[in-house]
């Protein structure tokens, strides 16, 4: 957590109360109250807004940060034998407009993602608004048995998502929400329209990748296999190594390929 403050940067309190008033002012209302919160996140930084609204403000510092990674991500799919399939966006606004665009979207084919409200810039910082989900948990905070349950749920959402030509790019347990029983995806990643078939493969893995440490190799495959065929499924073999050397993912790569192997024979 304290790499990612570092890396992340600080945002001095008075420019974020800059942000928080004009966001009041949009709204129409004289007071608001701030709620910052203590996310797992490199790339922006959120608080809630009246307990209504989820707010992510992303500065250059973010936006440069993300520009390293995509670069990584990129270098990891050529060592995978395959084109770059991240795009990075030039400017903070153009990463919140991203954002909420790729939550529309999510919505429009019938995931489940909060409610997007605006994109804007406010003081040279991109902020985008969403819907917040009180009493929200992730899926790595629940107890193995219910992580059991939502895992095939979990890979039939990501195959929605590709069949209608979209990806993830960043699929973890702290992007996977549940409310009330329903997952909800957050903080999808755009990636280039010639790469979609290796995007597919890339977010099968991060999916193996987020699930084997909760609730082991043989559910966690028998899951994938619930939504995707085989074929499916040893494609995302070529990326599970270079999954498996992100600082956001520590699972066991060995047991995960061994039972797709044990599958596909």
């Amino acid at each position: 957590m304290e790499l990612r403050r570092l890396v992340r940067g600080r945002i001095d309190w008075d420019r974020l109360e800059g942000v928080a008033y004009a966001l009041a002012e949009r709204l129409g209302r004289e007071e608001v109250h701030v709620r910052f919160l203590d996310a797992d996140n490199w790339l922006s930084t959120p608080f809630v807004l009246d307990d209504e609204w989820f707010v992510k403000v992303i500065s250059r510092q973010n936006s440069l940060v993300h520009a390293i990674f995509t670069t990584g991500r990129n270098l990891g799919a050529f060592s995978s034998g395959t084109e770059g399939f991240f795009e990075h966006f030039g400017t903070p606004y153009q990463m919140a407009e991203h954002e909420l665009e790729a939550t529309k979207k999510m919505r429009e084919i019938g995931l489940n993602a909060p409610e997007p409200v605006e994109a804007l810039e406010i003081d040279g910082f991109g902020v985008v608004v969403l819907e917040y989900l009180p009493e929200f948990r992730s899926l790595d905070q629940l107890d193995r048995e219910r992580e059991a349950a939502l895992a095939p749920d979990l890979f039939a959402a990501l195959k929605t998502l590709h069949d209608n030509g979209l990806a993830h790019g960043d699929l973890r347990g702290e992007n996977v929400l549940i409310l009330d029983g329903e997952l909800y995806f957050i903080d999808a990643t755009s990636v280039r329209k010639g790469g979609r078939e290796d995007a597919r493969s890339y977010d099968i893995a991060c999916g193996l990748a987020a699930l084997e440490p909760l609730i082991g190799a043989p559910a966690t495959v028998e899951a994938a296999l619930s939504a995707y065929s085989m074929a499916d499924v040893l494609a995302a073999l070529e990326f599970l190594d270079f999954v498996n050397i992100r600082p956001d993912h520590d699972f066991d790569a060995a047991a995960v390929k061994g039972e797709i192997e044990k599958h596909a024979t």
